[in-house]
């Protein structure tokens, strides 16, 4: 059971996306007298700051006043503008669960690297080279990594690893592969690591 805790001023829209969460999916609940597996920060009720520091491993989303700039996401934080789609935020819920207990487990091997996502590092065990990543970067290997050598399609990526972002397209996933191919493949031209399959791409174990 995940539970989700829901800090809000405004109680009419608290209960009713408690309600949606919890009828969206029998494996979720929101019950306050429970240690929160997510919290849902309603246009910062209470300070980030506050929560992080008694939640400290725990994934807090903070939902943003439509026409607020949005802010920089990082591996526990991550800024969802209202008014969004449930499903999509579910799937953002269920992602960073991913990443975080994927991330316990300090280190992840495939293939010839070996993966830090706490670190944003991933190290070539054939040079012993170890190279810096993104947040975005380590979050689209652990999708792939998650994929188990079946490839995505760009639009799966979108909703898995950008969520509800009205400014991700296809060419921002391009964009973000091209990067990360130039990093850690030998030959970013003919890439080892990451191919391209139908459309998408998928990790080669």
């Amino acid at each position: 059971m995940i539970n989700v805790l829901i800090f809000s001023q405004n109680m009419l829209f608290k209960q009713d996306l408690s309600s949606q969460i919890k009828l969206s999916d029998l494996n979720y609940s929101c019950d306050e007298k429970l240690p929160p597996d997510i919290i849902v920060i309603d246009e910062e009720t209470v300070t980030l700051a506050e929560v992080r520091q008694k939640f400290e491993r725990t994934p807090v989303f903070v939902l943003l006043q439509k026409g607020t700039k949005s802010k920089e996401d990082s591996p526990f934080v991550k800024y969802i503008a209202k008014p969004f789609v449930l499903s999509s935020f579910l799937n953002q819920i269920k992602s960073a669960l991913n990443f975080i207990l994927t991330s316990d487990a300090a280190v992840i091997s495939f293939n010839t690297y070996e993966l830090f996502p706490l670190e944003k590092e991933i190290k070539n065990l054939k040079t012993g080279e170890k190279i810096k990543l993104t947040e975005r970067e380590v979050s689209i290997i652990l999708y792939l990594y998650k994929m188990k050598g079946k490839a995505t399609t760009k639009s799966e990526f979108l909703e898995e690893v950008w969520g509800y972002n009205p400014n991700a397209s296809t060419h921002t996933i391009e964009t973000h592969i091209y990067r990360l191919r130039q990093k850690i493949e030998k030959n970013a031209d003919w890439p080892e690591l990451i191919s391209t399959e139908n459309g998408g791409y998928k990790l080669n174990f």
